[in-house]
């Protein structure tokens, strides 16, 4: 089952969120097994969101990469952890946008 995780960091700068993406997704791709990461200002600090195709997957990620990533970045945040009931992708879905028609 997807699981899906919400990093609130308040004091946490674009400038550290920046050093840990760079170094745990230097090219910024998905790492194997995660469906979807935003990150982005929040008052005070930053927020991050990401959804795993499962808790295993994405803890061991966290344990083996991100950790040490976020400990040299000097952020300390406990994620808050939801299991997913549905997921929408553009990419999945028909294109229902209006067009506008050619004049005749």
């Amino acid at each position: 089952m997807a699981i899906g995780f919400v990093f609130e960091a308040k004091g946490v700068t674009q400038a550290q969120y920046d050093q840990v993406r760079k170094e745990t997704s230097p090219d910024n791709t998905l790492p194997k097994g995660m469906l979807y990461h935003a990150g982005g200002p929040i008052d005070g600090g930053w927020c991050v969101i990401e959804v795993w195709e499962s808790e295993e997957i994405a803890t061991r990620y966290m344990k083996d990469v991100l950790k040490a990533s976020l400990t040299r970045a000097k952020i300390d945040v406990k994620p808050k952890m939801f299991p997913v009931h549905n997921i929408m992708k553009r990419d999945q879905q028909r294109d229902t946008t209006p067009r506008a028609q050619p004049h005749s």
